[in-house]
């Protein structure tokens, strides 16, 4: 297994590791992540059916290093820093983490990373079975999709569950795991963990809308606005146009 550990994978895990870390210290630091620290990335490895995972350490963990684990979409493990002298293994926990969103990696190749991650108010959300709407500006700004679904029925894997979303709307970037986190994807680790911040924090202020009767739509022009601030104005233009 060794010979696919090659340069290319080495200097893909060296960045990926250091995205990584970035990424959870500021989620972790704005309160973004619960005290779990819930936070997991899976990464596509180009023109291979390798996917490099890495989980942040949780609360209790006596070592706070970032390690990654290499895994195929069939499970063999190709390199897992978690153990013993880094040695490769063939260990079925492992192992899963290449198992864990392979389908979503192999029908849906303009996915380059899956992130499973908690925090408090997506938490809130996911509990109460409600598709989240998305009212904040901030969070808009970014994204074409008008709501993130609701996965309740875990019959269903939840990467076949992912899949069938995206063929709905492409523009769709996460799901809410009833009863649980939330799972986001997109092109780039630092992208999608950027907007985990964003859609976390509009769901804190639509929760606290709760209060007064509920977040409302937005009002005239705000998507356009929005969407000019960020390039996303000429496509989203033809999703507001009504169907002929």
């Amino acid at each position: 297994m060794s010979h696919r550990i090659t340069p290319a994978l080495l200097s893909q895990l060296d960045r990926a590791r250091r995205d990584f870390a970035k990424a959870f210290q500021v989620l972790r630091d704005t309160r973004t992540l619960t005290a779990t620290n819930t936070y997991q990335a899976y990464l596509r490895v180009p023109d291979t059916d390798l996917v490099i995972a890495l989980h942040a350490p949780g609360p209790w963990a006596d070592d706070p290093a970032i390690r990654a684990v290499v895994a195929s979409h069939a499970g063999e493990v190709v390199l897992d820093e978690t153990a013993d002298g880094s040695s490769p293994l063939s260990g079925r926990k492992a192992g899963g983490n290449g198992q864990r969103y392979a389908e979503v990696f192999q029908r849906r190749p303009e996915v380059n990373v899956v992130i499973h991650v908690h925090t408090p108010y997506l938490g809130g959300w996911a509990s109460a079975h409600r598709v989240l709407p998305i009212r904040y500006a901030a969070s808009q700004r970014v994204t074409l999709a008008r709501e993130l679904p609701i996965y309740i029925d875990r019959r269903q894997p939840e990467q076949a569950f992912i899949v069938e979303r995206i063929e709905e709307n492409p523009h769709t970037p996460a799901i809410l795991e009833a009863n649980g986190g939330a799972t986001f994807w997109g092109e780039d680790l630092l992208q999608v963990s950027k907007l985990i911040l964003l859609i976390e924090e509009g769901a804190y202020f639509q929760g606290l809308a709760e209060l007064f009767g509920g977040s409302q739509e937005f009002g005239p022009g705000v998507l356009e606005q929005q969407w000019k601030m960020t390039g996303l104005w000429a496509q989203g233009q033809k999703l507001l146009e009504p169907a002929a």
